[in-house]
């Protein structure tokens, strides 16, 4: 038996992955027992049986033959049901796009706006409107630009999402982790570690797209699209919100590449276009030509691939190249290295002179040869130092702007901020960097109430008083990634 935090009574014994395995590929988890049934939330018939919902019927579909093309999933994106629970799964406090309607001004006649969006998208009346571009700024300084569709193009989008989900989370491999349904970053962190860990993984190359949702093509992705969906309907759709384009400035702009950031859809049409030049791609490159070990984790346009050979390292990347110009794509100058990095990287670097192994940036944190206290080698992960610098940067801004504002409210926005924090970043030996993260957040909180007034009495006795009040201790929250693997899968 298992309890709500994965935690068995019994031990667990891990079932042996496949020779030259990618790593991720075993976190897929266990199927279904032979003769048991999959659980269905329909709701029960008169009959008193449990009948099994049309997109549970769209998914015994797909299960059974993995090369089916489906002709009708359009009538499913048009049920009130599904359109309400589009609707309820967007951010109630989310920026307006063009139509300046909000979620809020949407909901006070929500039947009758779903009624009426849906009698729209069966005739084929609905209209997709431009997607309103804003820019957010990045960590390296830089801004990002991301779109903000019309509140009823996320309803539909979020409908059309959960329809296609249903086929293509069948299709889509065990190292994908990005914008899936119950995957999150924490697994794909899992996954590339006890890769490292257990495989012979001696270079990584760390590789990221060029610009990859400025540059996708929407030829290529409606092509692969058409390999599972025939609906001309969905199709079309899609092709609308594609073709759409931005307005920016008072001006819309359209282009034949690319896809917004910021939509629904947008995710899933990535994962869609990226399964097909480089998942499936790696997948054969890997049982036909690797002779040695092969990890690999993907996080929607960022990878990591483990090799245990170097020759075949750089033959993967020399050919990876001229795959993703096939189709639009390009390799990143900046961000993709091939470094050293392993269980012998450090003895081998020591032996030729070249000091420590290299280290590379993955979701957040920066991943180290390390080892344990046992001298064993281990993959030492630290929050990345760009971003704890970023966040302080953030944590002082809005600070200053709630300067005057009561202390317990202050308290709260910090409380808020570190335990985010901790609950993301707070892995196993990185404690010292979240314990660090805290302590900067207490200066300058100090720092700020003591400008509150030019003949303040914030003593470090209160000032202690507040900090235990108000801020939790920075603690490690997460289990050793081989424990918790082993749960997974």
């Amino acid at each position: 038996m298992m309890d709500g935090y994965g935690k068995s009574d019994s031990p667990i014994v891990p079932k042996r992955p496949p020779n030259k395995a990618l790593a991720a590929e075993v976190v897929e988890g266990r199927g279904l027992a032979k003769g048991n049934l999959p659980e269905h939330r329909a709701p029960r018939t008169q009959s008193r049986t449990c009948a099994p919902s049309a997109l549970e019927r769209v998914r015994q579909a797909a299960v059974k033959d993995r090369k089916q093309r489906f002709t009708a999933l359009f009538h499913h994106v048009y049920q009130v049901d599904l359109l309400r629970e589009a609707y309820f799964s967007l951010k109630r406090n989310a920026a307006p796009g063009i139509d300046g309607e909000t979620w809020r001004q949407y909901g006070e006649k929500l039947e009758e706006n779903l009624r009426d969006l849906s009698l729209r998208l069966r005739r084929g009346a609905f209209r997709v409107n431009p997607v309103l571009r804003v820019y957010i700024p990045k960590t390296d300084g830089r801004q990002r630009p991301i779109g903000i569709p019309a509140l009823e193009d996320k309803i539909v989008q979020r409908a059309v999402n959960r329809v296609l989900n249903v086929i293509y989370e069948l299709d889509f491999l065990g190292f994908s982790y990005g914008f899936r349904p119950g995957r999150n970053p924490h697994q794909a962190l899992d996954a590339l570690s006890v890769g490292i860990l257990t495989k012979k993984v001696n270079w990584v190359l760390d590789a990221d797209i060029r610009g990859f949702f400025d540059t996708l093509v929407h030829e290529w992705l409606v092509k692969f699209m058409e390999h599972r969906i025939a609906d001309r309907r969905i199709v079309r759709l899609i092709r609308e919100w594609l073709e759409a384009g931005v307005l920016e400035g008072g001006e819309r702009i359209q282009s034949e590449v690319g896809t917004v950031q910021g939509g629904s859809i947008s995710p899933l049409l990535a994962n869609i276009y990226l399964h097909y030049v480089f998942d499936l791609w790696v997948q054969r490159w890997r049982r036909k030509e690797a002779k040695g070990h092969v990890i690999v984790v993907r996080w929607a346009d960022g990878f990591i691939v483990g090799f245990e050979h170097r020759s075949e390292a750089e033959r993967l990347l020399s050919e990876l190249g001229a795959r993703f110009a096939e189709f639009g794509l390009e390799l990143h100058p900046d961000k993709t290295r091939l470094i050293e990095f392993g269980r012998f990287a450090a003895s081998n670097r020591e032996w030729r002179g070249e000091g420590k192994p290299e280290t590379f940036n993955f979701l957040g944190f920066t991943h180290i040869c390390g080892q344990t206290r046992g001298r064993r080698f281990t993959v030492l992960r630290e929050t990345m130092r760009k971003r704890w610098q970023a966040k302080l940067k953030e944590v002082y801004a809005e600070l200053w702007r709630r300067m005057h504002d009561p202390v317990p409210e202050q308290g709260a926005y910090l409380r808020s901020v570190i335990m985010g924090h901790v609950r993301y970043y707070g892995v196993p030996m990185n404690g010292p960097s979240v314990a660090a993260f805290r302590k900067e957040v207490c200066w300058l909180w100090r720092k700020v109430l003591r400008r509150r007034s030019q003949k303040h009495h914030l003593t470090w006795e209160r000032m202690k008083r507040l900090i235990n009040r108000w801020l939790p201790v920075a603690r490690v929250c997460h289990p050793y990634p081989l424990a918790r693997f082993g749960v997974v899968t």
